[in-house]
């Protein structure tokens, strides 16, 4: 058994429990023969500390609103989060513990959103989770100024997280931490694990300059423990960060990675791979374990551990108290409360979306996205975000709402700044906190900077709603590094991801409606730069949500198909009537989805996509990749195959065969040729 004492020896007991997490943490690695114990057994304490101590929340409620969100951003660490979850009293057992990385276990490799109970969000790739968890904190403090009144606090809680030298190396940690600092986000509070080891060694290898100075140069409070087995400096730095209330809060930990371990201890060895059996049982014999015994936890550690369930339960009855007298008092905002943290869209949010007329003139889908926010935002009120810096030309500023910033943390227009990844994962973040349906904008071809985020939010079944607008090489003088080419195939290849490039104003405006609607997948809008026909409303006629459908058709039996998406359905429209006047029938078909089109029965798919027409022509202004599926063998691509170039857009698109002319051509050729 571990040498620990039976008696209320706060000291001796508390170090059983820590070394009970480092036991586990090395048992589990070393039973999957695959793992991170390093970092896990270096964190024990600190681990402890938080969990024990500090943190309020409630195992037997994971989902309690007001309970202190944590964040491991490092990811890689795992079995510190499993191992603190178990002990104290999540729905996690020693079982899984001992399933540690294997099919169906609730203990994968790093943590997973809505697959292990107390999880709050997925992390692994690292920095990711530090965003995440500023995202945590702006909703809970917007949440807070929302529905907080004088002697009703129904929001009150802190974002926890522990980060490490990896995580700090990223630049999504810069990015997120200055703007945690320009916010003055006092409840966020970042553990710095710094143990001084990487994958490769020393952190000075590559890594030599002063993180606390970086971050307090972000406006954080940045406080320091020297020694990460020091408890009760743990416990008191946590407490002074708390105290903080006008900055986030870096506690700088400095610890050993795989602490105990006779020969691992402070190496590279030990962060990525098992100890080995050997080492195991050094460790436990240094750690006052008994070596012999595996994924062992004295009665007394799991007893003080399990304490956290009743001072949860507790903490959360309080609130509960707290909760009703809000709702008695005012339960017009108690509505609210629950609709938001329900999801739950209100009566008439579709209601006053705006219609667009042909006769009105042409309108660029970017121009039409920013109404139909507009409009839906003044219907609901968890629709919350902004842009990288680009809200004027993506129209995601929400017009007679105030913005959000230090002191004025009700509003609901976000500043992200030339952040875009950060925006990405902070949206992330905003959502998993619940009460906030986070949207944010930049140009698509900077999809790529937000791609790691989206991806990891496709992987969580997160319904963010990502505006790119400037969507081909219409976006004209800029040139080519603005034109996005390739990013539609990028982001098309995300597992559920939802891709809508709407071709006209109205058809903008059901892609909105459309993505409020998702409920389990993030959806990206590629919007025109460039002002495109409005077509009659008619023609397309709601028919987005079916992703791909016959916009305009010809007599009998068509000879050749035309697929288009945005800004290109156009150019189909125009070369069907020259195709007309040479008696050569054309089908249009407006494939505004892929996605969506998939997931029609195979009886409609093949009414809009005839197998026995094979004769088919897709015009879209970026790479023919992936159009293969829809065009077949014997058909074509009006697509780019290269870059773009710097000249007016019109002049952009004409160079690179996007006329109605080019296509029709295409289209004749490929008739001739059967």
């Amino acid at each position: 058994m571990m040498k620990c004492r039976t008696t209320e020896n706060t000291t001796e007991l508390d170090q059983c429990c820590v070394n009970a997490i480092r036991g586990l943490s090395m048992d589990a690695v070393q039973k999957a023969n695959s793992g991170h114990p390093g970092a896990p057994m270096g964190l024990a304490a600190a681990g402890y500390v938080l969990w024990t101590r500090v943190m309020n929340h409630n195992p037997r409620n994971p989902d309690w609103p007001n309970r202190d969100r944590f964040v491991l951003s490092g990811g890689h660490a795992s079995v510190l989060l499993y191992s603190l979850l178990y002990l104290t009293g999540y729905d996690v057992s020693l079982d899984d513990l001992k399933n540690f990385r294997q099919w169906g276990s609730k203990t994968p490799g790093h943590p997973e959103y809505g697959h292990t109970p107390g999880v709050e969000t997925t992390t692994g790739p690292l920095g990711q989770g530090v965003a995440n968890a500023v995202g945590m904190a702006m909703a809970e403090r917007h949440l807070a100024a929302r529905f907080n009144q004088p002697e009703h606090a129904i929001v009150d809680h802190y974002t926890y997280a522990i980060c490490g030298d990896g995580d700090m190396m990223e630049g999504i940690t810069s990015e997120a931490a200055s703007l945690a600092g320009h916010l003055g986000l006092g409840r966020l509070i970042c553990i710095y694990d710094d143990n001084g080891i990487s994958i490769e060694g020393s952190t000075d290898i590559t890594f030599t300059e002063d993180v606390a100075q970086r971050f307090a140069a972000y406006n954080w409070q940045v406080l320091s423990v020297p020694d990460g087995n020091d408890l009760a400096a743990i416990e008191k730095a946590l407490h002074d960060a708390q105290a903080d209330t006008q900055r986030p809060s870096l506690i700088v930990l400095r610890t050993h990675i795989a602490y105990g371990s006779p020969n691992k201890q402070d190496s590279a060895e030990a962060h990525g791979a098992p100890l080995g059996e050997a080492e195991v049982c050094l460790t436990k014999g240094f750690l006052g374990c008994d070596k012999d015994l595996l994924f062992c936890v004295p009665e007394t550690a799991l007893d003080h551990c399990r304490r956290t369930v009743d001072r949860g339960q507790a903490s959360e009855a309080q609130w509960q108290e707290r909760y009703s007298a809000f709702a008695k008092r005012y339960p017009q905002l108690a509505d609210e409360w629950v609709n938001g943290l329900s999801h739950f869209l209100p009566r008439g949010w579709e209601q006053d979306l705006p219609v667009f007329k042909p006769e009105d003139g042409a309108v660029a889908t970017r121009s039409a996205s920013g109404k139909a926010l507009n409009a839906l935002a003044q219907r609901i009120p968890t629709l919350m975000g902004g842009s990288a810096d680009l809200a004027p030309s993506n129209n995601t500023f929400l017009k007679g709402l105030p913005e959000f910033q230090r002191g004025s943390y009700q509003g609901r227009n976000i500043r992200f700044g030339v952040r875009e990844h950060a925006m990405g994962a902070v949206m992330s973040g905003m959502f998993l906190h619940g009460g906030i349906r986070p949207f944010g904008g930049t140009f698509l071809v900077f999809a790529d900077y937000v791609r790691p985020a989206i991806r990891v939010a496709a992987l969580m079944k997160l319904p963010l709603i990502y505006v790119f607008t400037h969507d081909s090489v219409a976006v004209g003088e800029d040139g080519p590094t603005h034109q996005p080419v390739e990013h539609l195939a990028a982001l098309r290849a995300i597992p559920n991801l939802l891709v809508l490039r709407p071709c006209d104003a109205n058809e903008t405006v059901d892609a909105w409606i459309e993505a409020i609607r998702s409920n389990n997948r993030p959806v990206v809008l590629a919007l025109s730069r460039q002002n495109l026909p409005v077509l009659d409303p008619k023609q397309t006629n709601g028919q987005l949500a079916r992703g791909g459908y016959i916009l305009s058709d010809c007599q009998g039996t068509p000879d050749i198909l035309l697929i288009g998406t945005g800004a290109e359905v156009h150019l189909a429209l125009k070369a069907q009537k020259m195709l007309a006047e040479k008696k050569i029938a054309a089908r249009v078909i407006n494939m505004p989805s892929w996605e969506l089109f998939e997931e029609n029965d195979e009886d409609y798919k093949k009414e809009v996509l005839p197998p026995q027409v094979t004769a088919r022509l897709a015009v879209e202004a970026g790479i023919a990749m992936g159009w293969e599926r829809y065009v077949g063998t014997n058909g074509q691509v009006v697509a780019m195959t290269g870059f773009g170039a710097s000249a007016p857009g019109g002049t952009v698109l004409a160079k690179f065969g996007f006329t109605a002319e080019n296509v029709a051509a295409r289209a004749e050729e490929m008739l001739k040729r059967r």
